[in-house]
């Protein structure tokens, strides 16, 4: 894989490329990094020379005094410093013992290997000699002994770059890191729209496309977790990008904390797109000998339109960043108790859930909130990892012995991060709890924030759910997290150093999940926060799926996973058929329509199976069926969106990674009068291959449903006059509000 980065001494640059992308940077006059392309792939041994030319400006302050030409206000660069020349948002920021901020950090050296290193403390990517090579920079500033190492990594068979930087000092005196960011690149020009993915609880990650104009475009967070109104991710794509066709760049973070994600196009239309940890409440003192890791950024290239940066992201992620055994492998159907019984429940009650699931031929039980402690109630017991013998008399491991007795895996919720006033532990331990002293502390959710960048903490919290979980009955994990945090202080860090709260935070939250991982390595964890609060690419390191969002009303999902998948894979979505009306929107949607927005993803069920009537059994017993027949194409194959809710129509699809079996899905929310006829193009078949259509019964050619496409259902067009006294419906199997259709295509 050596071959992959190449470093020209002649012209000083380096090019990193595979059959799809080439990424090239140069060692600038001064001694700084350029970015000079990234894109598809170009030869490796050019000559870039011209890549290097330069306008000059007769006011722009120059590096050189007789040098018009070189000005840092007007270069693309890679890693940019404020403070001599160039006026845009820096990539990083130090302050020195006397107050200045000003660095010249320049090329000392590079190395070239086979593989890529583990980032100490925080989730990355990861791949082996054969199919991942790395480029460390390193560059250095003499005057205050400090070095910062650039590191990126190619994979062999995708468009992609991962990079981060490592700041250390090797200096006497103490430095402040006051921003460091993962990635910055300054593109050619400004002819983008951004698109990035939006909400707020309930309705997370909706797609938001705006045009870049002069200035700033970014999204951020400041909560403390990368948050539901803003998920770590943009994209930059041309104007006539489409989810087939089209140049578009993707970033995002793998990271889970306060990070922003900026565009900012400057006088001459140079855009300069950036990622990193939120530098607003974020300062960082390192001491001599000491170092400071950023998160890693990954930044997606596709020619092949939106659909094909997703692909991308999905294979990463499924391939190069979940380590749990459960990365390639199909997830149990499960079904979680909350929103059949809340907190009321006992052994018995549940019991009967799990008899009747199992008749269903649902494979995990998940008993949700409410097992511990004095937990009737969500105003106490979090803290208190003990079991509640009044409602479970046999305990944790006598319910689990009882359930994996029906042949089911067992599950159980935790909520690790979070304490109740009214709690033991909160008791002992007040000062756990995140607050500033004499201060007012803010309530969310009757519950405060455990102080997680205090490894006591954490050491605490592992052995209580260690202890429940080491009687080795338990497959599955739900780890919730329902607050953002609020007067952000640790009453174990100096009064300097409390900027540092936030990202010791989350690195407390990860070495949690990475000895719970360790310890129980096979055990299926899903990362939850209210839903979809924290859904991003450093959790998928620990946990494979997330519980996409608390809204399970099979409309509203509509929008959520779509514009989850984004970047994410459809295995890493939990989604479940609930109760009608809807808890969140009190909308009724039928059974059938439910089950096929819950199909694409990790797919269960959260309802009272005892109550369904027959009618609904048989349904549900269907669905599973089909479910366990295609789950391998669904959860492993490849994703494509076909139609993105305009006109209030969804459309997607799974196909096999060898094409012979597609499901296809198309969702319309309200039904219309007097509708035209629809139908939806399909892609990624054999175009020559002839596909079996189960539910039509026809036989299709891949390159007829790929450019025809295949018609959908006829709608409902009103009622058909006979005569004055009775009306006939005009045929139509569409009728009506929320409606779906699943198809099933098989290669003959």
């Amino acid at each position: 894989g050596k071959n992959m980065i190449v470093y020209n001494e002649k012209q000083k640059y380096f090019n990193l490329s595979n059959k799809y992308i080439s990424y090239i940077m140069n060692i600038m006059d001064n001694g700084q990094i350029g970015h000079l392309y990234y894109g598809n792939k170009i030869s490796e041994n050019i000559s870039v020379s011209h890549m290097f030319r330069q306008r000059g400006c007769i006011l722009a302050p120059c590096t050189y005094r007789n040098n018009l030409d070189f000005s840092l206000e007007l270069m693309r660069q890679e890693y940019p410093a404020y403070g001599t020349g160039d006026y845009r948002e820096p990539a990083y920021q130090l302050r020195m013992k006397d107050g200045s901020r000003i660095t010249n950090f320049i090329y000392k050296t590079h190395k070239i290997y086979s593989g890529k290193k583990k980032l100490e403390g925080l989730p990355a990517t990861f791949g082996d000699e054969k199919d991942v090579t790395t480029l460390d920079i390193i560059l250095e500033d003499s005057l205050i002994n400090c070095q910062v190492i650039l590191s990126y990594s190619i994979f062999e068979d995708l468009p992609v770059i991962v990079r981060s930087a490592n700041f250390i000092n090797m200096g006497d005196n103490d430095l402040y890191l006051e921003r460091a960011l993962s990635m910055s690149i300054d593109f050619f020009d400004s002819e983008y729209d951004m698109v990035q993915l939006d909400g707020a609880w309930s309705r997370e990650r909706h797609v938001h496309i705006r045009k870049l104009e002069k200035g700033k475009q970014s999204i951020s967070s400041s909560r403390g977790a990368s948050s539901a109104s803003h998920n770590p991710f943009f994209a930059l794509k041309r104007k006539n990008t489409t989810e087939t066709t089209g140049e578009i760049y993707g970033f995002t973070l793998i990271y889970s904390g306060n990070f922003i994600a900026q565009s900012e196009v400057d006088d001459y239309d140079v855009t300069r797109a950036m990622i990193g940890i939120n530098p607003f409440e974020f300062e960082w003192k390192l001491k001599k000998n000491e170092s400071f890791q950023t998160p890693e950024a990954v930044i997606v290239y596709s020619n092949s339109g939106m659909n094909g940066m997703s692909q991308t992201f999905h294979s990463l992620f499924k391939n190069h960043l979940i380590r749990s055994k459960w990365a390639n492998k199909v997830r149990p159907i499960l079904i979680n108790n909350w929103e059949a019984t809340y907190f009321d429940f006992t052994e018995e009650s549940i019991l009967k859930i799990a008899e009747k699931a199992k008749s269903l031929g649902i494979e995990l039980f998940v008993l949700d909130d409410g097992w511990f402690g004095e937990r009737n109630n969500d105003s106490t017991s979090l803290g208190d990892w003990d079991v509640n013998y009044k409602k479970l008399p046999n305990g944790i491991d006598g319910l689990a012995t009882k359930i994996n007795d029906l042949d089911m895996m067992f599950g159980l919720w935790f909520e690790p991060e979070m304490v109740n006033e009214i709690s033991s532990l909160y008791e002992k331990h007040p000062e756990w709890a995140v607050s500033v002293p004499n201060r007012n502390m803010t309530y969310g959710r009757n519950q405060f924030v455990l102080d997680f960048s205090n490894d006591e903490v954490v050491e605490y919290i592992y052995n209580k759910m260690a202890d429940i979980l080491n009687c080795g009955k338990i497959s599955y994990i739900k780890w919730d997290m329902n607050r953002n945090i609020t007067e952000a202080y640790s009453k174990i860090l100096p009064n300097n150093r409390q900027k540092e709260f936030f990202h010791r935070y989350i690195l407390g939250v990860y070495k949690l999940y990475e000895k719970l991982t360790t310890a129980f390595p096979d055990i299926l964890f899903e990362s939850c926060a209210s839903g979809g609060g924290r859904f991003d690419a450093g959790m998928l390191y620990y946990a494979p799926q997330a519980w996409t969002s608390d809204d399970t009303d099979a409309v509203e999902r509509l929008k959520i996973q779509y514009g989850t998948s984004m970047l994410y894979p459809i295995s890493s979505m939990g989604s479940h058929v609930s109760a009608v009306p809807n808890h969140q929107v009190s909308r009724e949607t039928s059974l059938k329509m439910r089950g096929d927005v819950a199909y694409f993803g990790t797919f269960g069920y959260e309802l009272d199976v005892t109550k369904m009537s027959d009618e609904e059994i048989s349904e549900v017993k269907k669905q599973i069926e089909y479910f366990k027949n295609y789950r391998e194409v669904i959860q492993l194959g490849d994703f494509y969106r076909l139609q993105n809710g305009e006109n209030g129509r969804f459309a997607w699809m799974c196909i096999s990674k060898d094409k012979s079996t597609a499901v296809v899905a198309f969702y319309k929310v309200l039904a219309q009068p007097n509708p035209s006829l629809k139908k939806i193009c399909l892609e990624g078949l054999i175009p020559y291959g002839e596909y079996y259509c189960e539910e039509t019964k026809e036989t299709y050619f891949g390159d007829e449903l790929m450019n025809f496409g295949l018609i959908c259902e006829t709608e409902f067009t009103g009622l058909i006059q006979e005569d004055s006294y009775k009306g006939v419906y005009h045929s139509g199997t569409d009728k009506g509000d929320f409606t779906s259709f699943v198809y099933t295509f098989k290669l003959k």
